[in-house]
């Protein structure tokens, strides 16, 4: 199956689209009428540069409002036609691609229908052309690929075919069975969208919200599964009309779309269902616990940061052997300081300052999953390893952070022992076990990028996204999560400049991880062991307390409880959660956190916590 993406899925010049697409490494890609009416050149540079980038062309489109016409506006259709073959004829591409009829003059009727594309298909034959029919979901009198097919069926013509496109089909939430029953060799294109279930009108819903797949809700695997009993195995083609593509980097989002028919892919392969093409895939990545935080910290931060370590219950366990790099450890947490003068988190701290450098996850297999990386385009990290050091498998994250990958077999399982001296030191530990959900901000277009790249990769499913309340703003947040909650992330994003997530960006230059959140099995002893070490932590105003006894059981005494350790309370059922945040370090803040079988994030205190960060922000001295 060959790969395509149209060029109105992502923004630039033509020139740039098709250079970013052929980077990509996509086989063909659709020329969007628009891109090649704005183009300085002619459709025969258009050909020559696609030619020279290894493209073929799969399609020129849309071509609009064509059949049912009345006989005036119809022989102007005709015309219309005519004109665009003499560009296809010159741009070197066989496959118009025409869209259902939305005119409100247009008549409707199979038959009727049928004849103009017969036609149309007679016009096209004698220039060794070929049109492809496409039901819009809004279309005036055909919207629905059945009755598409139909059409190009009576129509009965073999330079005549199909287009099956996804969002028009199920975004109407059409059967898929009759797909089954088409010929593939009357499929002329099939075109891919993802995108989210919203309650709007199908134009408005097809123009703004379209995403690759992955990225939304749409049963996509269904569609493909569908497809693939036809036995279609020619151009399988991305559509996607999105704001926030339009205005990022198109060689990103170029790889974005590979990326993600690459994991569609994979995802039949899973149903057994063999795409000759696609690249074989290791399998998504299990993720047990995360293994290690590294910190990127200059000397007289590190101090202030390792005191905050300590005054939390961690314990200074490991001394790197060769290098500024301590270890502090706490049940299943481990916490890395990297006070290094020179490498990637030195060069890091230059441009971000104190912060979170690097995440180690521990895996099923850190070869396959640094394979499977490789194979869904994401960019591998290697550096120099010195003598006595373990060579961890490593990709490119959020805002050009580090994903290293370790599992439980051969040396990568013994890394503190293989690379750390233990230092013997022993403190009181505050009773965290292990590390409940990372926070990572970033710029608002990137969301579902992110998304893509941690669910393509690894075993994790998304929560439906949620807008939280900040004094700014609002900010959309994105949980995606592996089944037994062994790693939570939450992808957090702000489209005002305002929210404490858009202010992270600016202070911090990019993307990165804002705050994590660690778990304890008991907060009330986690807590009065933090105060006991002096640790500061978050206010939380009284009018929350006074408001959570109003409309909860929990009674006066235990909400006072709560109110003297500054803890918020959340409650799902007969679930419980507790959460404390303490006061930043930098940019930076760690999150508390006790869950007594409650599932959530606490999404109902995050306006509470954001408005007493924002006071505490505000506040001289502070």
């Amino acid at each position: 199956m060959k790969t395509s993406i149209a060029t109105v899925c992502l923004g630039g010049t033509l020139a740039e689209k098709l250079e970013a697409i052929a980077a990509a490494r996509f086989d063909a890609v659709e020329i969007f009428e628009n891109d090649l009416v704005t183009f300085s050149g002619t459709p025969a540079d258009v050909r020559r540069a696609a030619g020279d980038l290894g493209l073929g062309i799969a399609t020129l489109q849309p071509f609009r409002d064509f059949e049912g016409m009345p006989e005036g506006q119809r022989a102007r259709a005709f015309a219309r036609a005519e004109r665009k073959f003499d560009v296809m004829q010159e741009l070197g591409c066989d496959l118009l691609m025409v869209c259902s009829n939305v005119a409100p003059e247009s008549l409707g009727g199979i038959d009727r229908a049928a004849a103009d594309l017969h036609e149309l298909g007679e016009r096209a034959a004698r220039r060794g052309l070929r049109v492809a029919f496409e039901a819009l979901a809004w279309g005036r009198h055909i919207s629905d690929y059945r009755d598409a097919w139909e059409a190009v069926r009576r129509a009965a013509h073999p330079a005549v075919g199909l287009v099956l496109d996804t969002f028009h089909i199920l975004a109407r939430r059409t059967d898929l069975a009759a797909i089954r029953a088409i010929p593939a060799d009357r499929i002329f294109l099939v075109q891919i969208a993802d995108a989210p279930v919203l309650q709007m009108d199908y134009l408005s819903w097809s123009r703004h919200y379209r995403s690759f797949p992955g990225q939304g809700d749409f049963p996509l695997v269904d569609f493909m599964q569908a497809l693939a009993a036809t036995g279609y195995d020619d151009v399988l083609s991305l559509e996607i009309f999105n704001d926030e593509f339009r205005a990022g980097s198109a060689r990103s989002l170029a790889v974005d779309g590979q990326r993600a028919l690459r994991f569609l892919f994979d995802q039949l392969q899973e149903r057994r269902i063999v795409v000759a093409s696609a690249p074989r895939l290791p399998p998504r990545a299990t993720v047990s616990a995360t293994a290690f935080i590294e910190f990127a910290l200059d000397d007289a931060h590190a101090a202030a940061f390792e005191h905050i370590l300590a005054g939390l219950g961690f314990r200074r366990a490991g001394q790197h052997r060769s290098k500024a790099v301590t270890r502090w450890q706490q049940g299943g947490i481990n916490m890395v300081v990297n006070r290094e003068k020179e490498g990637f988190a030195h060069s890091f701290n230059i441009v971000h300052g104190s912060a979170v450098c690097a995440l180690g996850l521990r895996v099923n297999d850190a070869a396959a999953t640094f394979e499977r990386a490789r194979l869904l385009l994401d960019q591998p990290f290697h550096q120099a390893v010195r003598p006595g050091e373990l060579d961890i498998p490593a990709i490119r994250g959020v805002g050009g952070s580090l994903l290293y990958f370790l599992d439980d077999a051969g040396p990568l399982a013994h890394v503190w022992d293989i690379e750390f001296d233990d230092t013997g030191d022993q403190v009181q530990d505050a009773g965290l076990v292990r590390v409940d959900h990372i926070a990572q901000s970033m710029q608002y277009e990137e969301m579902l990028s992110w998304l893509l790249f941690y669910t393509s990769l690894l075993d994790l499913q998304k929560i439906a996204p949620q807008d939280v309340p900040d004094p700014g703003g609002l900010v959309r947040s994105q949980v995606i999560e592996s089944a037994d909650g062994a790693l939570r992330i939450v992808l957090n994003a702000s489209q005002s400049r305002r929210t404490q997530a858009s202010r992270f960006l600016h202070e911090f230059f990019g993307s990165g991880v804002q705050h994590v959140a660690l778990a304890t099995a008991d907060m009330m002893q986690t807590v009065a062991q933090l105060e006991r070490n002096g640790i500061g932590l978050l206010e939380i105003p009284e009018n929350y307390y006074e408001d959570l006894e109003a409309k909860s059981e929990l009674g006066p005494a235990r909400t006072a409880e709560l109110k003297r350790h500054n803890i918020l309370y959340d409650r799902e059922g007969d679930a419980e959660y507790l959460q404390v945040y303490l006061r930043p370090f930098g940019h930076f803040f760690f999150e508390i956190v006790e869950r007594r079988g409650y599932r959530g994030y606490g999404a109902a205190n995050a306006p509470v916590r954001l408005a007493a960060q924002a006071r505490l922000a505000s506040t001289p001295g502070d």
